[in-house]
């Protein structure tokens, strides 16, 4: 019957660990710093690195090669470049055995009068390279922890220093590096006056794969009728991600299932829907996917949103080409995501399960004011306009992005809001325009009322003048003339109240409209047409100004 502390969760695992797995990583690192080549292996959390590390740096002693680890996490990122500096000196006089030769505290007092990045070089040159004549090799791991010191640029050109002074220097051809860590190239070095961190062997950790695992199915021996098939079944939940593949043959182990024959796909199913993906922020434990939660959900350079809608476009489309963009390498980095034959995708069926779309729209809708705006726009196909921002709220929204990542569909959203502001604005400096003209043209009319009225009065005043003896035909000419003037004048009114009502002058529109109903009452001629406008304008007016 296999021991139930067979598989190990969490931490590194120590040299000859029965459920270590050598992978491709293992040869091509080994090689890599075997030959003096400074290799990096730059990865999600929980993906084996540190077990890596203590592997190769096993069989590399054991080639007679000097190798000291330093782990950045026992110094810490809250002291100053004196601290730091000397705590990395004391790191790695222990590392490399040589605490009991090289009193640290007096050594490092005696180089006082130096910056404490020189005393590291003075460390490298006057003892380390000294000290040994074969080759020296310094892992540096958990580099990420370094990432938000201010000085960390300095540390990691000290580093690109020491590699490049190899054509100066041949001792430093003795000397080499390996970092890990939860990083990229790009984040090692990134002030831009500086030549950025592109030197170096890139080593990839990639998934368990079946050919490779047989320390693990050895685990299964005495537990289960099958190994090898339960353990086909296990990848296919985990992609071979190293902790959850261990986690889940434990789970196995520790099971009451009897996983008879030809049962394994559904005695797998059950368990991983039982105890992982079920409530499983609880069940997480040691801490996994919490972790990929958090580093995708509280992403320290602020682009959240970025990587959400990264994810988004991932989970609905099944992969989209890799290009090694800052935001793809972020998403990478957080373990949610794997890149693939060029492509990425979601790095295996557990992940997708607990980070489904309901996850995600909980987790969008917290983080964007819009969210309840911007899904029924996009269920509407991008058609339904009437989801779209506006005003105020729009611009609301864009002062809340200002400083976030935003995402391709955010962006899209925000600029199709902006897009109908813009629409909206021209119809009313057109409809503004068009009033203006009905206004001038109302003036206009008015104009030349008055101006027809005078002549006719001063024609009338001239026949009277002439002609006292067709008084009662100038009377009634007079008084065809004033009908004429109130009719001209009426109609002017009633242009003007329209005019007014559509530049949205609501009152000035009433009183016009008043006006003109005045003067219709006063005229006892008024025939029904002219009675019939006056009415409906009064009407217009008087509806839109209670509005």
């Amino acid at each position: 019957m296999t021991n139930l502390n067979y598989y190990k969760l969490g931490g590194s695992l120590e040299y000859q660990h029965p459920t270590y797995v050598v992978r491709q990583a293992d040869y091509e690192l080994y090689e890599g710093l075997k030959n003096g080549d400074l290799c990096y292996v730059l990865n999600s959390r929980q993906m084996g690195k540190s077990s890596l590390r203590v592997h190769i740096m096993k069989q590399l002693k054991e080639q007679g090669i000097q190798c000291a680890s330093v782990d950045l996490t026992r110094i810490g990122s809250h002291v100053t470049p004196s601290e730091w500096y000397g705590g990395f000196v004391s790191e790695l006089l222990r590392g490399f055995g040589l605490s009991r030769k090289v009193n640290f505290g007096t050594w490092w007092r005696s180089q006082e009068f130096l910056p404490p990045k020189q005393r590291l070089s003075e460390l490298i040159d006057d003892v380390l390279l000294t000290e040994f004549s074969g080759k020296v090799i310094i892992f540096i791991d958990e580099i990420d922890s370094i990432l938000r010191i201010n000085f960390k640029d300095d540390f990691f050109a000290f580093i690109r220093a020491c590699y490049n002074q190899r054509a100066d220097n041949s001792e430093y051809q003795r000397l080499t590096f390996c970092l890990l860590g939860v990083a990229t190239p790009s984040n090692l070095i990134a002030d831009t006056n500086r030549t950025p961190f592109n030197i170096g062997r890139a080593i990839e950790l990639t998934g368990f794969k079946l050919n490779e695992i047989d320390a693990l199915i050895r685990g299964f021996e005495g537990r289960v009728a099958r190994p090898k098939a339960i353990m086909e079944e296990v990848l296919k939940w985990t992609g071979g991600q190293p902790f959850l593949t261990q986690k889940l043959c434990q789970l196995i182990c520790n099971s009451s299932y009897s996983f008879l024959e030809h049962q394994e796909k559904q005695c797998v199913e059950e368990l991983v829907q039982n105890q992982i993906i079920e409530n499983w922020e609880a069940q997480d434990e040691p801490e996994h996917l919490r972790t990929i939660r958090d580093r995708l959900t509280q992403n320290a350079e602020n682009q959240t949103g970025r990587l959400l809608g990264l994810y988004q476009q991932i989970l609905h489309q099944g992969e989209i080409p890799a290009d090694d963009s800052p935001e793809q390498m972020q998403l990478r980095l957080t373990g949610l995501i794997v890149k693939q034959q060029g492509k990425l995708q979601i790095y295996n069926r557990i992940y997708a399960e607990i980070f489904n779309q309901a996850w995600l729209d909980k987790i969008l809708t917290n983080i964007r004011p819009y969210a309840q705006m911007l899904n029924a726009w996009v269920n509407s196909n991008f058609q339904d306009e009437s989801r779209l921002l506006r005003g105020q709220t729009l611009q609301d929204a864009r002062n809340w992005a200002a400083d976030k990542g935003l995402s391709d569909l955010d962006r899209r959203f925000l600029d199709a809001s902006q897009e109908l502001e813009k629409r909206d604005v021209q119809k009313r400096l057109q409809a503004e325009a068009e009033a203006s003209k009905i206004l001038a043209q109302a003036n206009e009319v008015l104009f030349l009322a008055n101006q027809k009225a005078k002549r006719r009065i001063q024609i009338g005043g001239v026949v009277l003048a002439i002609a006292l003896i067709t008084a009662i035909v100038a009377g009634i000419w007079a008084n065809m003339m004033i009908k004429d003037i109130q009719r001209e004048r009426i109609k002017s009114l009633s242009i003007s109240s329209t005019a007014l009502l559509n530049s949205n002058q609501e009152l000035d529109a009433l009183v016009a409209a008043l006006k003109a109903a005045m003067q219709l009452k006063s005229a006892t001629w008024a025939d029904a047409n002219t009675r019939e406008s006056v009415r409906l304008v009064l009407q217009r007016a008087v509806y839109w100004s209670t509005l």
